[in-house]
């Protein structure tokens, strides 16, 4: 695991793209896991800059998001679909038959899972998976449990997850209590992982997730297991991560 501090948001959001970038340059084929949620903004945003410098194209990447909320057309602005198209694919040259994301209005759960995992497996699989990492060590929707969920599923979402999501809809009632996501199966076969956390707030989960057992009831740290995860995290995320003593690179 390559585990790197940076300074700020912005110096994270800027890793993280670069890692990225590096990925579709050396392989302009690739297939590219993609998260949302508030985190990767800056990761996006920097993409979209590097598009238009000329130093990047999305033309032959393919993509697959983790996650979607169920019953939220693509058309609603809370709906996944929307997130990616606002934040990166209408900015870049990505082709819009290859950008998958779950189908939130699928009337037959169990068939859009199996639809998306065909989805998966029909790319070969993921090259490189970005993460995001909810406080309490949820990746994807894959919240804490009894045990690891493999492939995609329908989960309901717990309260503090939909707790942290009613900042995004005009009121807690709002908030969808269902979403598709990625199974941690199908998280590990990405052939590499890209995790990026930022703000105080998160260095506790950061700290439990990256040093702490490998259990369900902290999802994340099943990433302990993969062998090819990078971390990128700002000085306030990685700070009870670093008391630890793991190896950490400063940039």
């Amino acid at each position: 695991m390559r585990i790197y501090e940076t300074k700020d948001y912005d110096s994270l959001s800027r890793k993280a793209a670069n890692i990225i970038a590096a990925k579709v340059i050396s392989n302009p084929e690739c297939v590219l896991g993609l998260a949302t949620g508030s985190t990767p903004i800056g990761t996006y945003k920097r993409l979209v800059e590097m598009y238009n410098d000329g130093d990047l194209s999305f033309k032959n990447v393919k993509s697959v998001n983790l996650d979607e909320y169920k019953s939220l057309s693509p058309e609603h602005d809370q709906s996944y679909r929307y997130f990616m198209q606002t934040n990166l694919f209408n900015h870049v040259d990505i082709k819009p038959e290859n950008t998958n994301v779950p189908n939130g209005l699928a009337e037959n759960a169990e068939e859009e899972c199996k639809r998306y995992n065909d989805v998966i497996k029909s790319m070969g699989g993921v090259d490189i998976q970005l993460l995001g990492l909810g406080h309490n060590g949820h990746i994807g929707f894959n919240e804490p449990a009894d045990y690891f969920p493999l492939d995609t599923h329908l989960v309901d979402l717990t309260e503090s997850t939909i707790k942290a999501n009613k900042r995004f809809f005009a009121s807690e009632d709002e908030v969808p209590r269902q979403a598709f996501t990625m199974g941690i199966r199908t998280i590990m076969q990405a052939k590499s992982i890209l995790v990026i956390a930022s703000g105080k707030d998160k260095a506790e989960i950061v700290c439990k997730a990256f040093s702490g057992p490998v259990t369900p009831n902290v999802p994340a740290s099943i990433l302990q297991l993969h062998p090819d995860v990078t971390l990128v995290c700002d000085k306030e995320a990685m700070s009870l991560l670093k008391e630890t003593g793991v190896e950490i690179i400063s940039l």
